[in-house]
Order: structure tokens, then sequence, then C-alpha cells
């Protein structure tokens, strides 16, 4: 390996396959994939046995797409050796510690720690008036019943029959995105860009929406913004949005961009 567009892969369920499928259409990207779960991966892709093989391979590029335990395992190492890091588990970024362990590695060795927008927008935006004193955000995410199945069971709602939205969660993104793992990076986004202590969560499961949706409300002495997203459900997993992995790509091919907007 060792070309300019050399990508590995962390992680190869259905955000990893969606990604090496578009990146993959365009011959400049050579793919390789690490992971321990049995999955197979065939040819033109290349399969890495353990994280010292990707980092001997020197991508240009790494993208986590394996879960938050994915970016405390290997992110510190990744970016310790060079390799800069986009991240799809955003929401591992919640805990303090490895944030700073994270953005420590890479300012020492000049990697790039990189958070993609994922399910949303506007997060230059929310950066522009981060600095402003009396910002305030607030994030809303609504899904499906079908979305929230475990969590409304475990709180006697049967998801098929749910008439009226239920809110499961009203609190900082921190606690959202501990609480909720895999399904709430989009809100620690938002308080990465905006900074935590400005950025209020609310989860609902409503069965008036059919899509999964995201609403930015932004206060600012700068000016106000209203941003609403309504994404189509991954068909392999409904609490993930299918234009997750198109923000994945888009995150690559900005990496290499000489004209970045």
């Amino acid at each position: 390996m060792g070309a300019a567009r050399d990508i590995a892969l962390i992680g190869f369920g259905a955000i990893g396959q969606a990604l090496a499928a578009d990146l993959g259409r365009d011959p400049a990207y050579r793919l390789s994939v690490l992971t321990h779960d049995g999955t197979k991966v065939s040819s033109p892709i290349c399969a890495l046995s353990d994280v010292e093989a990707l980092i001997a391979a020197r991508p240009a590029l790494v993208v986590e797409a394996a879960g938050q335990g994915a970016v405390a395992q290997y992110g510190p190492q990744l970016l310790s050796a060079g390799i800069s890091l986009v991240i799809a588990s955003t929401g591992a970024l919640a805990d303090d510690a490895l944030l700073q362990r994270l953005v420590g590695a890479a300012q020492a060795s000049g990697a790039r720690l990189i958070v993609p927008a994922g399910a949303i927008g506007g997060l230059d935006y929310l950066t522009a008036v981060a600095g402003v004193k009396g910002t305030t955000v607030r994030y809303i995410s609504r899904k499906p019943p079908a979305a929230w199945s475990t969590e409304l069971a475990a709180l006697g709602h049967a998801p098929e029959r749910l008439a009226s939205a239920v809110v499961l969660f009203e609190g900082t993104a921190g606690e959202a995105a501990r609480r909720y793992p895999r399904n709430l990076n989009a809100g620690l986004a938002v308080a990465l860009a905006a900074g935590p202590a400005r950025v209020s969560v609310q989860v609902i499961a409503d069965p008036a929406v059919s899509a999964n949706t995201h609403e930015i409300e932004v206060k600012s002495p700068a000016g106000s913004a209203t941003l609403s997203f309504s994404n189509r459900p991954s068909p392999d997993n409904p609490k993930t949005s299918a234009v997750t992995a198109l923000s994945l790509a888009q995150a690559v091919r900005r990496h290499f961009a000489s004209l970045v907007i």
C-alpha cells in the first residue's frame, strides 16, 4: 500500500459495506478492512488481521465504522502513528478522557481526528456561533417506534401499537450518547460543534414519523437557525440513517480535495 488514496476501514457491517461500495466505484481508492468478527472481504478489498498490520500498511486515512469500543481500542494508537482517523461512532467522544487522549495523540503526531456530519448538516454554522456568548442549541431526535423497540418495551409500550409520541430522554448530549451508544452520534456531533454546555438533547419515539428526523434549534446574538433533517433508516439497522455512509464517503473525499466546501 502507501499510495495517496489508500483507505483502511475498521469494521465491515452495514455502514462499512455501504462506504466500501461507494468508494469502490472510484479507482483512485484502494481499500482494506480490519475486522475481527469473521466477516469475509473479497478482492479487490484487502483483509487486515490486526491493527499492527494496518499501521504497517501506512494508509492515507482510516475510517472507523465498528462502534464506540473501536474508537477507544484503536484510535490513540493510530493517531500516535501519524495516521488520520475519521470516526463514525462520534458518541465515543462523550468520554472526555478519551477525547483528550485522541486529540493529544493527533497533536503530537500531526495526524487529524475527523468528526463527520453523519446524519445531519449545519455543523459549520454551529462552530461559527459557538464562541458567541449567549448561544444555546437544542437537538431533538425523532425516530419511528421500530428504532426504539427495546427501549419502548422496557417502559411497557408495544412499539407496533404506539399511538402517540414518547419522550425517552431529556438531558445533555454526553448523557444521551452514553445511554444510546449506537444511535445518538448526531447529538454528540452537535455538542462538539457548539460546545457541550450549550446543547440540550431530547430523544423521542414517534409513530407519526416514518424516517429518522433530526431537529436543531439555534439561538444566538449573532443569529438564529432552525434545521431539520429527515433521513431514511438504513435497511440493515433502523437506528442508523442511510445517509451516514454517504457522509463518511464525503469526509474521505474532502480529506483529499483541493477545493474544500
